[in-house]
């Protein structure tokens, strides 16, 4: 297997390269290895990193040489500016040029911002026979746009794939980061916003964390993924290599609750919890297809979440304040 990776320099990248090499069964592997400006925390003689835009169509037609997989990471957040160029139009040249060499598997890690993440009410856990709905911001309808084009890839050109369909990921203390009043707060949402800045500040200096209410006034439940958690389904997914272009919801077998958290976090380090309510919908996305088709289960709940969180050490270094496009 030649395996071209893109996103690979990021947070999910390097680990599913780690793992991958560090597979005994994968001696004869190779990976290509794309990023746009990072390098790699490891280097290995299976593996070449190069460096570029995806969006430039003789970058890609060059780093495609010879690959027989494609796993496609890259993205970007909320860059109107940008975010077109890198992910429609750079994955519209690796669907390309995959279809051109005849590539056997193509894999998309796509994102629960393509069916709404927590804007909008839903009646019932979210399958993947869900329609498309987009939230808020390009982002969110890049996800749309690259999941519409993978399948329409394999209904054109017959391009065997699947989409990996995950939400939040957090990796070592980002949920610890993410239960914050301070403007240091990780991802989304920004609790320090719903109060003015004196309040927010006295629940900063209490190390309070948020119990967040959803619109109709009970705990938020919302998708959030160990990183880990996805790295062992994109292993078996690649591993596996499901027949046809199917999309798999990698997610928790219940969804994160701002409930258990408050509770968990109290019990165990005394942290009180502030009522925030919010706009947002509880949501559960079903990961049953991806027990059964790929034979993954999650290792992560939501107190294993968090135990990880307040677990690790960072060894004294500080965290770099993090703005993430709410």
């Amino acid at each position: 297997m030649h395996l071209l990776v893109t996103g690979a320099s990021g947070k999910l990248g390097s680990r599913v390269i780690k793992k991958l090499l560090d597979q005994p069964q994968q001696d004869a592997l190779k990976i290509t290895a794309v990023t746009f400006s990072r390098d790699l925390p490891f280097s290995d003689e299976r593996m070449t990193v190069r460096r570029g835009n995806i969006a430039d169509r003789p970058f890609v037609a060059d780093i495609m040489q010879g690959v027989t997989h494609v796993l496609h990471m890259a993205t970007c957040k909320e860059m109107p500016e940008i975010i077109m160029d890198v992910t429609v139009k750079g994955m519209f040249w690796l669907l390309e040029e995959f279809r051109a060499q005849q590539g056997q598997y193509f894999a998309l890690v796509g994102g629960d911002a393509a069916i709404g993440h927590y804007f909008y009410p839903t009646s019932a856990p979210i399958t993947e026979s869900y329609p498309h709905k987009a939230a808020p911001g390009c982002y969110s309808l890049s996800k749309v746009l690259e999941e519409v084009m993978l399948a329409q890839a394999h209904i054109q050109y017959g391009i065997q794939g699947c989409c990996l369909r995950a939400p939040w990921l957090v990796a070592d203390d980002d949920l610890r980061f993410a239960m914050s009043f301070s403007k240091q707060v990780f991802g989304s949402p920004r609790w320090h916003e719903y109060f003015d800045d004196s309040t927010a500040e006295k629940f900063t200096k209490n190390q309070n964390v948020p119990l967040a209410l959803g619109a109709q006034g009970k705990p938020l439940q919302r998708s959030i993924l160990a990183v880990d958690d996805l790295v062992n389904a994109i292993i078996k997914a690649l591993n596996i290599q499901p027949a046809g272009c199917e999309t798999f919801n990698i997610a928790m077998d219940k969804p994160f609750d701002y409930g258990v958290a408050a509770k968990y976090l109290n019990a165990n380090f005394g942290l009180e919890a502030v009522d925030v309510q919010t706009e947002f919908h509880s949501v559960w996305l079903d990961n049953s297809k991806a027990r059964q088709h790929l034979s993954w289960r999650p290792a992560f709940d939501t107190e294993a979440l968090l135990e990880q969180a307040w677990a690790f050490d960072r060894e004294g270094s500080e965290r770099a304040e993090i703005v993430y496009p709410g």
